[in-house]
């Protein structure tokens, strides 16, 4: 199934802070529909930048958020993928930096989590503070990841 999903740290302090405010649905009156649909919990549409939460019935429950994605030679790749395992608190050793509410969906270390929304990563996606808390406190392993180019 892979790793258990790690809470401490900083989710105490987004307990802390009250959940309402964290997970507020973001501002977007010229958001785009999302493209995915059927089992995808979470829903990446690369060209658009922007990524979307879904429940079972394909119907969109936050978002449009913005995202940033996989700089030249880094690319996040398209397709389905199922959440892996997710880390309040993850540090990555390939880069050596934080990686705060890491949502992992592909077995080569590509997550979504809290970053830069105006440098491209490494092939992650990048989520403002706000709307990476709402990924990582809704999706669970074995939840669909879709991305589209």
């Amino acid at each position: 199934m892979g790793k258990p999903r790690k809470i401490a740290g900083v989710a105490a302090a987004a307990v802390a802070t009250g959940a309402a405010a964290l997970f507020a649905a973001p501002a977007t009156a010229q958001a785009s529909p999302a493209p995915c649909g059927g089992e995808t919990a979470a829903c990446i549409d690369l060209s658009a930048n922007q990524a979307w939460i879904m429940d079972k019935n394909g119907h969109v429950t936050y978002g449009a958020v913005p995202i940033t994605s996989g700089r030249p030679g880094y690319e996040t790749p398209a397709g389905s993928f199922r959440v892996i395992w997710e880390d309040v608190d993850h540090w990555s050793q390939a880069y050596n930096g934080p990686m705060p509410y890491s949502v992992f969906f592909t077995d080569s270390g590509i997550a979504f989590h809290e970053g830069s929304l105006s440098v491209p990563s490494h092939g992650c996606v990048h989520l403002s503070p706000a709307a990476a808390r709402k990924f990582f406190h809704t999706l669970e392993p074995g939840n669909v990841v879709t991305v589209v180019p």
